[in-house]
């Protein structure tokens, strides 16, 4: 009997499920927590925003390895499928809900606590949406692989695997600092 691949569709179903059951938990503690309105629910939203945060930074740092090590993998191989079906579950499970999760939550705390006011949280907001764009790119990357049109060398994702870094540091320090 053979043993099962990731690159298999079960494994996929196994994980899409896993994925579906954590985000109706997710979007469960949410509303109750809206229900609910404990005294602490200002640092409830903010845990769960850091968690979303923490996903996505997560994702986005290790897309463009990805893209790096499938750049040398020969179009049609095994391994540029395996590289394939890795990039499409970190984007479709981890990457995408978490940056949404991370919106959502981030701009109820900017609403509700500052008012959308402060030069440091347009400046965040600023760096934010850079961070989406980063995010795009990489979304568009996703599906030129999997068409085999990638046309960027790994020296490019090398460089691209330090845009979300250099977005991070600038961001916490904006959210810690407050320098304006």
């Amino acid at each position: 009997m053979m043993a099962e691949r990731q690159t298999d569709s079960a494994p996929g179903n196994r994980a899409r499920l896993r994925a579906t059951i954590a985000l109706g938990g997710f979007a469960a503690l949410l509303v109750g927590l809206f229900v609910w309105q404990p005294e602490s629910l200002y640092l409830w939203i903010k845990a769960l925003h850091v968690i979303a945060v923490m996903s996505w930074m997560a994702a986005l740092l290790y897309m463009p390895r990805l893209f790096i090590y499938h750049t040398d993998a020969a179009p049609g191989s095994e391994q540029s499928e395996t590289f394939k079906m890795m990039e499409q579950r970190l984007l479709k499970v981890i990457m995408n809900p978490a940056m949404m999760i991370s919106w959502v939550l981030g701009l109820y705390l900017a609403w509700s606590v500052y008012g959308f006011q402060g030069g440091w949280l347009h400046a965040k907001l600023l760096f934010v949406v850079m961070l989406t764009v980063v995010h795009v790119r990489f979304s568009r990357a996703v599906r030129a692989f999997q068409r085999d049109e990638n046309r960027r060398t790994a020296r490019y994702w090398r460089l691209m695997n330090e845009a979300p870094t250099l977005l991070m540091i600038l961001i916490v320090i904006m959210v810690v600092v407050k320098p304006f």
